[in-house]
């Protein structure tokens, strides 16, 4: 069953209860208030009657007061103190001679003898007088309840057109409704639809600030997200294809000279070189590819330890030194003495590498790089500043993303796979510090690591 049909089945049943409720509470309040409106009229005219009488006592009297009920839709009879019929205005019937011979107290304010207007034939009340002579009577007042009954009915039949008109509007409203509730959620059950097939260009509009809205919303994320990461994966395959072709192109060319027979051994040996080259360049990109792969499985494993960073720093600056001579690019390192952290040295190695080594590519000779680390108060910066090429302002909020690089030429010279500065990343956001960089066109890039100290052991929480 169709959500719409559900809802507006669920609107209807809530609604249709509490109409008839309503409808019930009012009909039977209505025909209260009319039979006890007709009662008090009654018992109301029977008083008239009984003060006239205890005014004027007589024939004459009591012959007008006939002859007045005789042309109106009540009766009339008036009886002595021991229940004989003195005068009416219609001949007494069974049911009106029943009620006359039912006891009941004396009341000079009138009192209701018979209000079953739905079993019997008349309503009914009494009034006591006393004439002027002192003697005592009864002043009957009675009413058909077939006028009562027929006007409750034409009440029964206005109740029941309203009804049919509440019901036929709540239906048409109740349409509307749902369908109006239900018209976002067909349109996000279609948009899931074609995410589950994998169409994730869907456009869904924001309806309404509530929760339909909110869920809306989240589901067009979900699909723009979806959307960028195969376009991410399509982009990332066809560059881990590039990257794996080149190499492997130039091992099987290279391979298959070398097994000539007619190359010298010098040439062989130069292209069994090139061929180790090639091979070590496949290994270093599917190491730093499992690394990512790792990263996002979360099995990457950091073993964190106490380190003090200046010495730690000054153990890779000794490993880089001649690599930075041997260009003619100044190496500068600057810490602060006792500067703790609490971090996996092996990976941190290779982050500082790799930033190093970055510098390194895109710095010309006689340029200065500088390792800077400062603590303040329980957080540790170090900053990793060249003077080379610069990295354009577009490309800055993507130098982390992975497999993109500057060097659009993708030159196995110049640049590396694109994967370094995203495994970087990662390594950093695992020690839960944070990485940024800042970069001017021909002036120089600075790379900014932000990460919490130690003042001792038992004052570190580690995450």
């Amino acid at each position: 069953m169709k959500i719409s049909i559900k809802l507006g089945l669920w609107f209807f049943i809530c609604i249709f209860i509490i109409e008839a409720s309503s409808m019930f509470f009012l009909h039977r309040n209505v025909v209260h208030s009319l039979v006890n409106e007709e009662l008090n009229a009654l018992k109301l005219r029977g008083n008239s009657h009984r003060d006239v009488i205890e005014i004027s006592y007589d024939k004459a009297t009591l012959h007008h007061i006939k002859i007045m009920e005789s042309q109106t839709d009540t009766e009339v009879v008036i009886t002595n103190d021991v229940g004989k019929v003195i005068t009416s205005s219609k001949t007494v019937d069974k049911e009106m001679e029943k009620i006359l011979n039912t006891k009941h107290e004396e009341s000079k304010n009138g009192l209701i003898i018979q209000s079953d207007w739905q079993d019997e034939r008349y309503i009914s009340t009494v009034s006591s007088f006393q004439a002027p002579n002192g003697e005592i009577g009864f002043v009957y007042m009675f009413k058909s309840t077939d006028q009562i009954q027929h006007v409750i009915s034409r009440l029964n039949e206005h109740f029941i057109l309203a009804s049919v008109l509440i019901i036929f509007l709540m239906l048409f409203t109740i349409f509307l409704l749902s369908k109006a509730l239900t018209k976002p959620l067909i349109l996000m059950k279609e948009a899931t639809r074609k995410i589950s097939k994998g169409d994730f260009s869907v456009s869904l509009p924001k309806t309404s600030n509530d929760e339909i809205g909110e869920l809306s919303t989240s589901i067009q994320i979900l699909a723009n997200d979806l959307n960028y990461l195969k376009k991410e994966r399509n982009e990332f395959l066809g560059s881990i294809s590039h990257e794996l072709r080149t190499p492997l192109t130039y091992i099987k060319g290279y391979a298959d000279i070398a097994k000539r027979n007619n190359i010298s051994e010098k040439d062989r040996l130069h292209y069994i070189h090139i061929i180790y080259e090639e091979s070590n360049h496949v290994s270093n990109l599917l190491t730093e590819l499992f690394d990512l792969a790792k990263m996002d499985q979360h099995t990457f494993s950091i073993s964190k330890e106490k380190v003090n960073i200046c010495l730690f720093m000054q153990s890779i600056l000794r490993k880089m030194e001649p690599a930075f001579e041997s260009k003619g690019v100044k190496l500068e390192f600057i810490c602060q003495k006792e500067t703790f952290a609490h971090i996996d040295p092996i990976r941190f190695e290779q982050v500082f590498l790799n930033l190093l080594d970055n510098a390194l590519k895109y710095s010309d000779t006689n340029t200065l790089t500088a390792i800077e680390i400062t603590k303040k108060e329980n957080i540790i910066d170090i900053n990793v500043r060249d003077q080379g090429h610069g990295i354009p302002a577009e490309d800055l909020p993507y130098i982390f993303d992975r497999l993109y690089r500057v060097d659009k030429s993708r030159s196995r010279l110049t640049g590396g796979y694109g994967l370094g500065l995203s495994i970087v990343k990662e390594i950093i956001d695992a020690h839960g510090g944070t990485i940024s960089v800042e970069s001017q066109l021909n002036k120089g890039t600075c790379f900014k690591i932000t990460l919490k100290g130690l003042y001792d052991e038992n004052r570190f929480a580690d995450r």
